[in-house]
């Protein structure tokens, strides 16, 4: 026995609502017009309530019906997104999408992406995981994540596919104090740094450095961007940083870019949302790879 509301009536319930009557109510849910009153006038009976005054020509809501106008509308779309999910789990939707950035990138456009994506998947959940590179391809490598947003490797690694998705520009970066040390010439040449420490940002378990970003001898190492920010910062280290980090903290009584007599001071590295080909991507990391791809069209540089 019905005892009120259910997904049934409370569509076509909303649906004489706004219409305006039976019969086009009937039209727009593909029934007969005595389906429709029938219906009506049961859920009426079953909540001891008049929902639609029919002394006129056409029906008109009762103050019942306003009062339960929100709460069904509610009711309607809350069912219409747990069928919406049930079939997106039918259809291979992850119940979570995991993704691993490394620091440098957490400037980089991957946010739009994925407001899209909570748009096309409300019941899809997220999480944003940072890590150093190393770090971030070994929770992809393990199944920790199903996504890592890192930089270009050195060699390819034919477990994992990749699309491209722009690029980061490093620049070398020191404080006033420590320049000071190098005497008053306009430009550096690398063999002014070989004495300076110097700071890079690699994973915890991560012996190799990208070589183009190694000028000195001794090096520092931490696995964030801003702690090596931090160290440039106090005089004690200089280093390849992000320029999307570095910006808003040159000038006076701040970082200094160096400026080089025989080479640029910037190292420029293209970036990738990874996957490991083997392991099948649900819908929501599918999605989220091709919204990426939209975003950044390949350019012919690699």
């Amino acid at each position: 026995m019905k005892t009120g509301f259910d997904s049934d009536n409370v569509q076509v319930f909303l649906t004489v609502l706004d219409q305006g009557s039976f019969s086009a109510a009937a039209r727009a849910l593909g029934r007969v017009p005595s389906a429709v009153s029938m219906t009506i006038a049961q859920l009426e009976a079953e909540l001891d309530l008049v929902l639609f005054d029919r002394s006129g020509r056409e029906p008109l809501p009762t103050a019942a019906a306003k009062a339960l106008e929100p709460a069904a509308r509610q009711l309607a779309h809350q069912l219409r997104m747990l069928q919406g999910q049930a079939l997106s789990l039918h259809q291979g939707l992850e119940r979570r999408l995991s993704l691993a950035i490394t620091p440098e990138l957490l400037a980089s456009s991957w946010k739009a992406p994925l407001a899209v994506l909570a748009d096309t998947f409300p019941s899809l959940e997220v999480e944003v995981l940072t890590a150093p590179q190393a770090d971030a391809l070994h929770m992809l490598h393990s199944g920790c994540v199903q996504l890592a947003l890192v930089f270009e490797r050195s060699a390819i690694d034919e477990k994992e596919g990749f699309q491209e998705i722009g690029s980061e520009t490093l620049t070398a970066v020191i404080s006033p104090s420590l320049l000071a040390k190098l005497g008053r010439k306009p430009r550096l040449r690398p063999a002014d740094l070989l004495n300076l420490r110097q700071v890079v940002v690699v994973g915890r378990d991560e012996e190799e450095v990208d070589p183009r970003l190694l000028l000195s001898r001794q090096v520092w190492r931490t696995d964030t961007p801003q702690t090596a920010m931090s160290l440039v910062q106090s005089g004690l280290v200089w280093g390849y940083l992000p320029r999307s980090l570095t910006a808003s903290h040159l000038g006076p009584g701040g970082l200094t870019e160096i400026r080089f007599a025989n080479m640029s001071n910037e190292v420029r590295l293209w970036a990738d949302v990874v996957w490991i080909k083997e392991r099948p991507l649900g819908l929501g990391a599918q999605r989220y790879i091709e919204l990426m791809r939209q975003a950044h069209p390949r350019p012919d540089h690699r």
